[in-house]
This record gives structure tokens, C-alpha cells and sequence, in this order.
């Protein structure tokens, strides 16, 4: 592995560990009860998320040019798995470490409903008393959550199905359309415009279907029609999902950059 692929791997790492952590935020919410921060502080880790997700894409962009005027392009394939491994593995760790993130979470949504700084808020994480705060809130899935699995999700199978999908359009929009620039070389910059048509359908899905099912639990949650141990499994499911889409990405990854080539070609 060069230099260049160990940034765009590293790079797609922290881009999902990040929106996988951001499941937590919504427990953090439930438990505090502050569900309109809660959200906020969702909706900006999903921001950062998406706008790093804007710099992978200049980074692959530059390896397929460097393909195409010095050759080598045979090792793209693998390459660009190397990438969807890196998001499987991160969504993983990020399902790992979601108890963790929710206390934190938890601190950083009193923090700031007391001081209401942002910037106050990210200075005390460097200092002292912040790394002691994140030592102490270092926590390894419960037992019970794990095996409670099996109990009332609070979302459908459809839901869960959907959400894979989105989070494998996501993950390989980006991909498939610069990938598909090599394949289509003099149509490439169609190719690579394409991708936001593929992230437009996954965010619709998202914003359609996911979301609103998580929000209306919350909602319940907070009026005592449904547990918090419930809702986290439904965290927990909707994780693995995301996971699941993934590894999805890796089967669609050549057929979508094989039609995003063919669709280029067609305008």
C-alpha cells in the first residue's frame, strides 16, 4: 500500500467511524432528555461526515489520472476495495466503541446546555479534566445488550433493508463514478458528476424512510411508550445495517461503475 492509498483509506476511516458514532448522540439525547441538542449535535456529525466524504473524491480522482497517463490501472480494482474495507472495518469499530461515544455525548450536551459555547465545549476536551472525562466514560457494549438482539427491534425488517441500501449507495457512489471515469476515460468528468445523483437517491432513502422512524421512537421514548433499552437495540440494528451496507458496496461496486460508465457514455 503507497503513501496515497494509506491517506484515502485513513481518510474514508474516519469518515465513517464519525457517522456511525453519531448514532450515539441520539441515545446520549434519550437519556438526557435534551432531544432537540441531541439532534443538533447529530446533524453536525453528520455534516462533518458528509463534507469529508467531498475531499475522498479529489483524492481518488487524481489516482485514476495517474492510471491513465502512466498505466497500472489493472491494480484500481483492488485499490478501491482496500477503500470499502477501510469503511466496513470502520463501522465496526464504530458499533464497538458506540457506548463510549454516548456518555461522552451525554457530558457534551449538559456542558453545553450550561455554558452554550461550542468553542468552550471543544476546549475542555484538550484539557485535564476533559481526558479524564473520556478515561473515565470508556465503556465495552453491555452484555445485555448484546444478547437482548433477539427482542423487539422497534423498526422493520423493510427499514433495516432500506437503510443498507442507502449506506451502500453512499459509500459507493463516490467510488463507482470516478472508478467509472477509467473505464470511460473520455467521458469522465460525466462520470464523476453522476455521483451526486447516486448520493441525492441514498440521502432521499435516509431522510424518507430512516430518519423518521428513529425520530418518532424517540419521541416515544420521551412519552414512556417505549423503553431505552429498546431504542438502543434499534440504534444497535440500524449499526449493523450500516455495516451490512458496507460489505454490500463491495458486490455492487463493478457493476455500478460499469453502468455510471455505460450512463456517461448515453447523455
Amino acid at each position: 500500500m503507497d503513501a496515497q492509498l494509506l491517506v484515502i483509506c485513513l481518510l474514508t476511516f474516519v469518515i465513517h467511524l464519525i457517522g456511525t458514532l453519531a448514532y450515539a448522540a441520539r441515545i446520549a439525547g434519550v437519556r438526557t432528555r435534551r432531544i432537540a441538542m441531541s439532534f443538533a449535535l447529530f446533524n453536525v456529525l453528520v455534516l462533518v461526515s458528509r463534507t469529508a466524504n467531498g475531499f475522498l473524491g479529489p483524492f481518488l480522482a487524481k489516482r485514476v489520472e495517474n492510471r491513465l497517463q502512466f498505466g497500472g490501472g489493472e491494480a484500481l480494482v483492488a485499490d478501491f476495495r482496500m477503500v470499502l474495507v477501510s469503511a466496513s472495518l470502520a463501522v465496526l469499530i464504530g458499533i464497538v466503541l458506540v457506548p463510549t461515544a454516548q456518555r461522552l455525548f451525554a457530558v457534551a450536551i449538559g456542558h453545553f446546555q450550561h455554558h452554550r459555547s461550542m468553542g468552550r465545549m471543544l476546549l475542555r476536551t484538550a484539557s485535564p479534566t476533559g481526558l479524564r472525562v473520556i478515561r473515565e466514560s470508556i465503556a465495552a457494549p453491555a452484555r445485555g445488550t448484546v444478547t437482548g438482539l433477539g427482542k423487539p427491534r422497534g423498526v422493520s425488517w423493510f427499514v433495516l433493508v432500506a437503510n443498507a441500501l442507502a449506506q451502500a449507495l453512499l459509500v459507493v457512489g463516490v467510488l463507482a463514478s470516478i472508478y467509472a471515469g477509467y473505464l470511460n476515460p473520455e467521458f469522465r468528468v460525466t462520470a464523476s458528476q453522476l455521483s451526486a445523483v447516486i448520493n441525492g437517491v441514498a440521502t432521499i432513502l435516509l431522510f424518507a424512510l430512516i430518519d423518521p422512524q428513529v425520530s418518532v421512537m424517540t419521541d416515544d421514548v420521551v412519552d414512556g411508550k417505549t423503553s431505552e433499552a429498546e431504542f438502543r437495540r434499534t440504534i444497535v440494528w440500524i449499526s449493523f445495517s450500516r455495516l451490512a451496507g458496507t460489505l454490500i458496496a463491495q458486490a455492487v461496486f463493478v457493476p455500478g461503475a460499469l453502468a455510471v460508465a455505460w450512463i456517461a457514455g448515453a447523455f
